[in-house]
């Protein structure tokens, strides 16, 4: 069995976190907005602000729904870890 390094690593709990709460109701590929509330709120209530907010949460959303089917595919659940990795880097590069 291959050892993994750090980053490939987090990369998997990354995908395998989306699926993890994917697979709770509904479509195995796609968040519900209850999952996908549910997924901030315990998994990035550091990082974003308003996680306990059903109204922030759905406004988050409805800004990453591009397909507009009100739920979150992997693709546009992507967008927003490539967002917030963004934000990060740039905030280490002012500490730098």
């Amino acid at each position: 069995m291959a050892s993994y390094s750090e980053l490939e690593n987090s990369m998997h709990k990354l995908v395998k976190n989306f699926y993890n709460y994917a697979e709770k109701k509904g479509e195995k590929d796609k968040l519900t907005k209850r999952e996908f509330r549910t997924m901030i709120s315990s998994e990035l209530n550091h990082v974003l602000t308003n996680t306990q907010s059903k109204e922030a949460a759905d406004k988050l959303i409805k800004s990453l729904d591009a397909d507009a089917d009100g739920k979150i595919s992997f693709d546009e659940y992507w967008t927003l870890i490539n967002e917030m990795c963004m934000k990060m880097g740039q905030q280490m590069a002012l500490n730098i």
